[in-house]
C-alpha cells in the first residue's frame, strides 16, 4: 500500500519518521536544539531552522509527543496524494514548503508583536531590558507585586526565546486548505462529529479557533497561529492555481 502514494508525499513521510527516530534514539535532546524553529531573535536561532523545523515533532518521551508525528502523517496520507496527482509535483512541493514556511513566519509575527508588548511593560516597571537582552546580570526592584510581575514578565520572554515550535502541521494545514479550496464540496469524517461534513464548512470553523486559542493563549503547547499561516499560504496559492489548473495538468 506504501508503493501506491505517490513519490512526494510517500518521501515526505518517510523523512519525517527517519528524522524522529534519529532525533529520538540517537541525538536526543541535541537534535531538537539544533533543528527545531526558534524565535529568530533567540540565541538558539539557526537560520536552517525555518526549513528544519518542519521535519521534527515533539519527543516520544512527552505526553502525546508520539501522537503528534502520527496525526500529522496520518493527515498528509489522507489529503497529499490527491494534491500531489492533481497539481503536479512540482506545484506540490512548492505548496507543501510555502505553507511550511508561512507558518513559522506568522507565528514569530505574533510571537514578535508579544516580544514588544512584554518589553514595553517591563520598561515601565524599571527593568533594564536591554541590558538583560545582552546578556548582563540585572537585578529586578521595586514593591512586592511589581516584584513578581517582572518575573512573571521575564518567565514570558523565556518562553518566547527558548521554546521551540516543531512539526509538520503547518505545512500540512496548507495541504488541507488547498484541498477544500479545490474541492470545496467533499466531505470528510473526523472525531466527534457523527456525519461527515463538508471541508468548506469545516476548514473556516478550524482556523477562527486556532485564531482565536493562538491570541488568546488558551491553546497550552500547541503553536495553534503556525496552523493558521499555513492554511492561508495553502488557500491563497489553491485559489492561485484553480484559474488554471486544467490548463496546466
Amino acid at each position: 500500500m506504501f508503493n501506491n502514494i505517490p513519490p512526494i508525499t510517500r518521501n515526505i513521510i518517510i523523512i519525517n519518521i527517519v528524522v524522529y527516530l534519529i532525533a529520538n534514539f540517537l541525538y536526543y535532546p541535541s537534535l531538537y536544539n539544533t533543528l527545531s524553529g526558534f524565535y529568530p531573535f533567540s540565541p538558539n536561532f539557526k537560520s536552517w531552522q525555518i526549513i528544519t523545523h518542519m521535519f521534527m515533532h515533539a519527543p516520544f518521551r512527552e505526553p502525546g509527543g508520539l501522537m503528534h508525528i502520527l496525526f500529522n502523517m496520518f493527515t498528509l496520507f489522507s489529503f497529499g496524494p490527491v494534491l500531489e496527482r492533481v497539481l503536479g509535483e512540482k506545484k506540490y512541493i512548492l505548496l507543501y514548503f510555502a505553507s511550511g514556511l508561512g507558518s513559522f513566519f506568522l507565528f514569530n509575527a505574533w510571537n514578535f508583536v508579544e516580544f514588544q508588548t512584554i518589553s514595553s511593560e517591563l520598561k515601565e516597571l524599571g527593568f533594564n531590558i536591554s541590558a538583560y537582552l545582552s546578556g548582563a546580570n540585572v537585578s529586578i526592584s521595586g514593591s512586592a507585586d511589581t516584584i513578581l510581575r517582572q518575573r512573571e514578565l521575564i518567565e514570558s520572554l523565556k518562553g518566547i526565546m527558548y521554546t521551540p515550535m516543531m512539526g509538520a502541521s503547518g505545512a500540512i494545514f496548507g495541504v488541507v486548505a488547498a484541498f477544500a479550496t479545490l474541492y470545496p464540496d467533499a466531505k470528510i469524517g473526523i472525531m466527534f462529529i457523527p456525519v461527515p461534513i463538508k471541508v468548506k464548512y469545516l476548514l473556516p470553523i478550524i482556523v477562527v479557533v486556532s485564531i482565536y486559542l493562538g491570541v488568546s493563549g488558551n491553546g497550552g503547547n500547541v503553536a495553534h497561529l503556525a496552523h493558521v499561516g499555513g492554511a492561508l499560504v495553502g488557500w491563497l496559492l489553491a485559489r492561485i492555481w484553480k484559474k488554471h489548473l486544467y490548463r496546466f495538468n
